[in-house]
């Protein structure tokens, strides 16, 4: 059961977004939308004083973002003096969507005051339009299904990691898609993961990729140990960025890999495809829902605790001390595993069903507690 939307994508959740275009608007963004059920938004770090290349991919993410299947309409707010275009943002996420879409410029406005009640009447008027919008039978071949892992551990490689695999395959199975990425979390998974290619030029791209960021960190001439694995990671006990890889890679399941998208861009097509980007989260989930996915599967060893302000997120763990100590985080506890109580099989079908009543409107821990504010856009250029 999903939202239909004119251009033919199927939401899961029915939303209005706030997005912010600037670091400048964050603040305006937030005060305009506080307490207004069903209104989400989206705030980040960037947006100004930045090479051209970052400049582009954060416009790029901002109107990916806009166009994302579980928002019904768009506010964009910028301040009015930032390098990106909250305009052209505006008009391209309306453009590719159909969307009833907005803009607020607070200089333009008067100020920050003067803004947020603009802003506020005009969310008002949306919400009393759009929500809450009415449920129509979909398809899981309209699905899209993001996947991450985070505060991992050692349970993660031997119980939620394959058990999501395990879950990713049964969901590609029946015809839904998935993207995956954290490519910094690849390397000395590599070669399984090119060997999964579609085709050569993809088994290429999928290399290149992966050692485009192991470069990059070498570039910077230290350690990578403590910024990855994480110090959380070490004291879990993954030693090493090749024995975190490991864990990781497998939540990817068995199916051929059909592409590599670059970070802030939609994939237009359906299959199994990697998003070019970090393993942290503000700017990981960020570019996943990008990319449209509907919803994410999120294992984690230690209890890392994001949502998405307009992503579902469905956190998964194979710890039974982070299953009990935090069960107001946890939607999925597969730790029996580790006592031979439960199979990987069934630990993964009971993953698919998680997130099949996700989809159809179930409220996730993280999505009731509103931990999703902590958001960002990936850049790889200096502030200038």
């Amino acid at each position: 059961m999903g939202y239909p939307r004119e251009n033919g994508s199927v939401g899961i959740r029915n939303h209005i977004g706030v997005i912010s275009a600037v670091a400048c608007g964050n603040e305006v963004a937030r005060w305009a939308s506080r307490d207004l059920n069903g209104v989400k938004v989206f705030t980040h770090g960037q947006g100004c004083a930045q090479t051209l290349p970052d400049l582009e991919r954060v416009s790029q993410t901002l109107i990916s973002l806009g166009g994302h299947p579980n928002l019904a309409g768009v506010v964009v707010v910028g301040l009015g003096c930032e390098s990106v275009d909250a305009d052209s943002i505006a008009d391209a996420i309306s453009s590719s969507s159909g969307k009833w879409v907005e803009t607020f410029i607070t200089q333009d406005l008067g100020g920050a005051e003067k803004a947020r009640e603009a802003i506020r009447s005009k969310l008002e008027e949306m919400k009393s339009t759009l929500l809450p919008g009415k449920r129509e039978e979909a398809d899981i071949s309209s699905l899209l299904l993001g996947i991450k892992c985070g505060g991992s551990d050692t349970t993660s490689g031997i119980a939620s990691n394959p058990a999501l695999g395990r879950a990713v395959d049964l969901f590609l199975d029946m015809g839904g898609s998935v993207a995956f990425g954290e490519t910094t979390e690849l390397i000395g998974a590599e070669n399984w993961i090119v060997s999964r290619g579609r085709s050569d030029a993809v088994k290429e791209q999928l290399l290149n990729t992966i050692l485009e960021m192991e470069q990059r960190a070498k570039r910077m001439g230290v350690d990578m140990r403590g910024g990855q694995p994480t110090g959380g990671n070490i004291e879990g006990g993954l030693s090493t960025i090749e024995e975190k890889s490991l864990g990781a890679a497998i939540k990817t399941g068995t199916h051929p890999i059909d592409g590599v998208v670059d970070y802030g861009s939609k994939i237009e097509a359906s299959g199994l495809y990697m998003i070019d980007s970090p393993g942290r989260e503000p700017e990981f989930l960020t570019g996943i829902a990008a990319s449209g996915a509907h919803m994410m599967a999120f294992t984690t060893g230690k209890g890392a605790p994001h949502d998405f302000p307009f992503m579902p997120v469905v956190k998964i763990t194979g710890n039974p001390r982070t299953a009990s100590g935090l069960r107001s985080h946890i939607d999925v506890d597969v730790s029996t595993i580790l006592k031979g109580s439960m199979t990987v099989q069934s630990a993964g079908e009971m993953i698919l069903d998680e997130m099949m009543k996700v989809a159809s409107g179930k409220v996730t821990k993280a999505e009731g507690m509103g931990y999703d504010e902590s958001m960002n856009i990936y850049t790889t250029g200096p502030v200038i």
